[in-house]
């Protein structure tokens, strides 16, 4: 792929990063409680070696949902999920990609562009956090996580697959022209030039913006993301994905319309590859529904995890 293309698709999958190192080597569940982040801690071992940290809500007797969050974002990307009464009738599970959140973040490109990697670290999650059969939510990045899991792993092992404003497919003209002109910001080897351009970035991510405390807390999650990051995953192939989601026996497509950052089409080609795909359109959100529309998404969510 030519550099512009890789330039173009590297910041356009979700929102930017809470980068600190990883909180925990061993996969030992402890309680925490309080704030944003509360929960049981857990940490997953991926095949390559590295840590990546999540968070367990819930009764683990109940049916189950596993949140993937978006491209430089965290597991407190779902906190209006986690926050909700969703954990009282689910055991709800989230963790932080290879190079995010306390997740581990290694320098080399090559960690980030497999995406074989990224499909053996969902399946690492759903091993170390005790998940029997979960319903998979992906947004953005998280849906195109759930493709390559999908594709590599099947879905013996899930109870169906919620898809959020999720690329589907690295295909330029799947984006918006927003979305590739910040790509290019984004991508800048100029410190300066992305720093200017994450606060526009973040906000074309809202059709209906999150108050300012919030707002400023994700400043510094997309303020933190690892290049390496970025040049790694427009290395990511899309083969084997159209066929993986048309298999898919439950299939939930959320898509918000007024995203900026993504098109259309990129979630609506998945009701064409798979017959029993349900489409909910959110006619007023942007890239972010589950954010935008946290009452509505719930209970959508909630509908399709117990059926």
């Amino acid at each position: 792929m030519p550099h512009s293309r890789r330039t173009i698709l590297a910041a356009t999958l979700g929102l930017a990063a809470l980068a600190t190192r990883s909180a925990a080597a061993s996969p030992a569940i402890v309680t925490e409680g309080g704030g944003a982040d509360a929960g049981e801690a857990f940490a997953a071992r991926t095949l390559d070696g590295l840590t990546l940290s999540g968070r367990l809500y819930g009764d683990p007797a109940h049916p189950e949902i596993l949140l993937i969050h978006g491209l430089g974002q965290s597991r407190l990307s779902w906190e209006r999920q986690t926050g909700s009464a969703l954990t009282q009738r689910f055991r709800v599970v989230t963790y932080d990609f290879r190079g995010h959140g306390d997740s581990d973040k290694p320098d080399d490109i090559a960690a980030y562009a497999d995406g074989g990697r990224w499909a053996d670290d969902v399946a690492a999650v759903i091993a170390a956090s005790g998940l029997r059969r979960p319903v998979l939510v992906g947004w953005s990045l998280g849906g195109f996580a759930i493709g390559h899991y999908l594709a590599r792993h099947g879905q013996a092992k899930i109870a169906g697959v919620n898809l959020v404003n999720a690329v589907t497919r690295l295909a330029p003209e799947l984006l918006t022209a927003t979305a590739r002109d910040y790509a290019i910001r984004l991508a800048s080897p100029d410190l300066g030039v992305r720093t200017q351009a994450i606060e526009g970035f973040l906000a074309v991510c809202f059709a209906k913006p999150p108050a300012p405390e919030a707002f400023r807390r994700m400043l510094v999650f997309n303020g933190m993301v690892p290049r390496a990051v970025q040049q790694g995953i427009v290395r990511m192939a899309s083969e084997g994905l159209d066929q993986a989601f048309a298999a898919t026996a439950r299939l939930l497509v959320t898509y918000g319309a007024k995203d900026a950052l993504t098109s259309r089409p990129m979630s609506q080609r998945v009701l064409a590859l798979n017959a029993a795909a349900r489409l909910s359109l959110y006619e007023d959100a942007g890239h972010t529904p589950f954010y935008e529309e946290p009452e509505r998404f719930n209970a959508e969510l909630a509908a399709f995890a117990a059926g």
